[in-house]
């Protein structure tokens, strides 16, 4: 069961030819492919909630991380563990399920001169490669809501994890509101889709041995984060050369309409959670 759900997981999230389809951008943008800055890379690089700017929001809420080894736990294709290694100085080691994520992390840290800093893996973050101890601190951002088995995702996290470490989650959360429309960018049906509340996350974690220090929704940020995005799509053309519509596939549309709808509802609530392996 686990391993078909990991690959409908992977087979969601793959693109064929995703690294061309970026290169395309960045050269219709107006930037060097081979040498893109993370600013160049943002639209397409972080595939969660408000992209950079969530990012950037998470991190500030979690204890100083510079020049640390992290963990990136879903690391997509790779934009936090960049933004890490430039910005923080840190060591950043990234995992992921989707193969061709991987590959195109791998590709981009290359190009943006991160590679040294910055290592990639292909696997499941339930059974990840790694030794006990391993890591100073970790983050996991929109990662948790494709996985069922949350209590073994958790505990994997607190194994690899030195005492004392910080965990820094952003995940999309169960609202009060049930109802949610399907798609939405982490899946296609509700069949792959595990939310739990942020109040069952934090119990989670506490079981898996961490300490919740922090825990703050963003969903007011979201919806109107959404409600300019809208409004400056609606003024534009068609999508702009760069976007997570590379990543979302044909019916990108209905996958951020839906989640927009979700966050208006109360059905969703994108949310930060810092929590400290005991």
């Amino acid at each position: 069961m686990k391993r078909q759900l990991e690959d409908e997981v992977s087979a969601h999230y793959h693109k064929a030819g995703l690294l061309d389809a970026i290169v395309n951008g960045l050269t219709a943008s107006g930037a060097d492919p081979d040498a893109p800055t993370l600013e160049e890379l943002a639209p397409v690089d972080e595939f969660h909630t408000a992209g950079r700017a969530a990012t950037l929001m998470a991190l500030d809420m979690a204890p100083e991380i510079s020049g640390i080894h992290v963990l990136d736990a879903g690391c997509g294709i790779g934009g936090t563990a960049r933004y890490l290694a430039k910005e923080k100085g840190c060591q950043v080691t990234g995992i992921d399920l989707t193969a061709s994520f991987v590959e195109v992390a791998t590709a981009l840290s290359e190009r943006t001169g991160l590679a040294e800093v910055c290592d990639f893996h292909t696997g499941s973050v339930l059974d990840m490669p790694f030794e006990n101890n391993t890591f100073d601190g970790a983050v996991s951002f929109h990662v948790a809501m494709n996985i069922a088995d949350r209590g073994r995702f958790y505990s994997e996290l607190a194994r690899v994890l030195k005492p004392r470490a910080h965990l820094c989650v952003f995940d999309v959360m169960k609202g009060s509101e049930g109802g949610l429309q399907y798609p939405v960018p982490w899946a296609e049906t509700e069949v792959s889709s595990f939310l739990k509340t942020p109040g069952e996350t934090s119990e989670l974690l506490e079981m898996a041995g961490f300490e919740v220090v922090r825990l703050e929704s963003l969903r007011d940020f979201a919806i109107e984060f959404f409600q300019k995005a809208f409004a400056k799509a609606a003024q534009q053309d068609g999508p702009a050369p760069l976007g997570l519509h590379l990543l979302t596939g044909a019916n990108t549309a209905d996958k951020f309409q839906n989640y927009a709808a979700g966050l208006d509802n109360g059905q969703i609530d994108p949310t930060v959670l810092v929590a400290t392996r005991n």
